[in-house]
């Protein structure tokens, strides 16, 4: 066992653990100092939907979803999500209401991009953003420019660890935040005090987990 590995649990749900480990990381915009493992989550079908769960409360009487769009690997959530916001009988404005859940692609230039078939899922509906972690936004911002192009109306966003409270004037309802990882930091990779103490790095983080080097 990592000796620098533990689960926290989430507030609103004991059942609900996030497993982080203490080091040195590289994400595709920062350097951080924890790296947490949404693999469970994301994967497990009983944890995904505890998940799911706590996620959907916040927007079962705020706004109509008519589509999920799901970053960073989280399908199997974003469908939880969308059957119990439109279960029949839960008494919310949407009940019984089709939501899609969809998930953009990556072009050669590193774009988000909606393939044709799917554009009308987008044009004109209102959108939940589920992503698995914000830590500086840019991910964030990247979908939220990609949705605006193609004519979404945001809702919502939703993380299961969100290190920012809000974007674009709306509030980020994420499971975990720094309060809960309370020496969790993120640094430039040209700011970063653990290489400019010359300290390797311990992995790569990538939306799928890391690698370790």
């Amino acid at each position: 066992m990592n000796p620098n590995s533990w689960d926290v649990s989430c507030k609103s749900n004991k059942r609900i653990k996030l497993n982080v480990s203490r080091g040195h990381f590289a994400t595709s915009h920062a350097h951080v100092d924890h790296y947490m493992s949404f693999t469970d989550l994301r994967t497990n079908h009983h944890t995904a939907q505890l998940a799911a769960d706590e996620l959907s409360k916040f927007y079962s009487n705020t706004a109509p979803v008519d589509t999920i769009i799901c970053l960073e690997s989280t399908q199997v959530i974003g469908s939880y999500v969308a059957q119990l916001l439109a279960a029949s009988g839960n008494r919310g404005i949407n009940e019984n209401h089709d939501i899609s859940v969809i998930t953009p692609e990556s072009n050669s230039s590193g774009q988000l991009v909606f393939t044709s078939d799917v554009q009308p899922l987008v044009q004109d509906r209102s959108v939940l953003v589920l992503i698995s972690t914000i830590s500086t936004g840019r991910s964030l911002n990247r979908a939220l420019e990609c949705i605006s192009y193609y004519g979404g109306h945001l809702v919502g966003i939703a993380a299961l660890f969100s290190a920012v409270g809000s974007a674009f004037g709306m509030p980020i309802h994420a499971l975990f935040s720094p309060d809960d990882v309370p020496d969790y930091h993120s640094y430039q990779s040209t700011e970063c005090p653990f290489c400019q103490r010359g300290r390797k790095l311990d992995g790569l983080v990538t939306v799928s987990g890391y690698t370790k080097i």
